[in-house]
């Protein structure tokens, strides 16, 4: 299958066609959204897993069963993927569930809802790295090339869920109010003790100091690695080229795109960065670097 049959163009934005299909993008417009569900959105590669591991025992109360037996897949499914039909309808409240859609994009019963969102946001050069070798292990998804041609790809929004300027403009500027929360992979990577707490507090679901501790150690990256619900070890071979890159492969760690970038991809990523968000008050901490 060439680069070009491997994608389905869903609004405007490229998707991979091994786990989107008109029928699951048909369902998540249609998705009945309750007022307890609690939604996990990212663009992707900015840390999605490591939300699907804490999450899921926030909600379960501290009780780390649900990521001790369940496949991350499943156990917090993606609104948008073949599998939410088969896993989200039937299953009891409060639900997780995550996204890559934009903020348009998401189904009206959302805006009508009181359901929460937590919305994480990572440095975009170390989710261009990160999409970059996951795109080079992931079988069912477009070769990246060179890291020039992948990193003009990603800054032109021709990498699946389109635009990562976009994807981040259009959750921030939402008028959720007290609906959503923001933070950033890099304040988790800095402090997840608090975050943790912060998230169970957002999420009306207060933890014991010692279920917080148990989170903590379970949902750091060692921990993860060694998780077959978590490491995607259960997927086969022809699907992640484990040869290439493991797909947990530098997790724990920011800024890890300073032994990719050249003095002149820095150069023009930054350019085509400050042009994209200049008319927004958003501040993170790597725009000082």
């Amino acid at each position: 299958m060439d680069n070009e049959e491997k994608n389905l163009i869903y609004k405007g934005i490229p998707l991979p066609k091994a786990v989107h299909s008109a029928e699951s993008l048909k369902f998540a417009e249609d998705f009945q959204v309750r007022d307890d569900d609690v939604f996990v959105v990212t663009y992707p590669k900015s840390g999605t897993t490591w939300m699907q591991e804490i999450v899921p025992v926030i909600l379960s109360g501290g009780d780390l069963s649900p990521i001790q037996t369940i496949p991350n897949w499943d156990r917090m499914p993606w609104l948008e993927e073949t599998r939410a039909p088969l896993l989200l309808d039937a299953r009891p409240s409060p639900r997780g569930i995550v996204t890559h859609l934009p903020y348009q994009l998401m189904p009206s019963s959302f805006s009508q809802s009181k359901a929460k969102v937590i919305y994480v946001t990572r440095n975009p050069k170390d989710v261009l790295v990160s999409s970059f070798h996951f795109h080079g292990m992931a079988t069912f998804l477009e070769e990246p090339g060179t890291f020039e041609e992948f990193m003009e790809k990603f800054l032109a929004g021709k990498l699946f869920f389109g635009k990562w300027c976009d994807h981040v403009k259009g959750w921030r500027s939402s008028e959720l109010k007290e609906r959503i929360l923001y933070v950033t992979y890099e304040e988790m990577l800095e402090d997840l003790r608090g975050a943790v707490v912060k998230f169970s507090r957002f999420l009306g679901r207060p933890l014991s100091e010692e279920a917080v501790d148990r989170i903590v150690e379970k949902s750091g990256f060692e921990s993860m690695k060694n998780n077959a619900m978590s490491n995607y070890s259960l997927v086969p071979g022809e699907v992640f080229n484990k040869e290439k890159s493991q797909f947990l492969r530098k997790g724990g760690v920011s800024g890890d795109w300073r032994n990719h970038f050249s003095a002149a991809n820095e150069e023009r990523f930054n350019s085509v960065y400050r042009e994209e968000m200049k008319d927004t008050d958003f501040k993170f901490s790597w725009d000082e670097n």
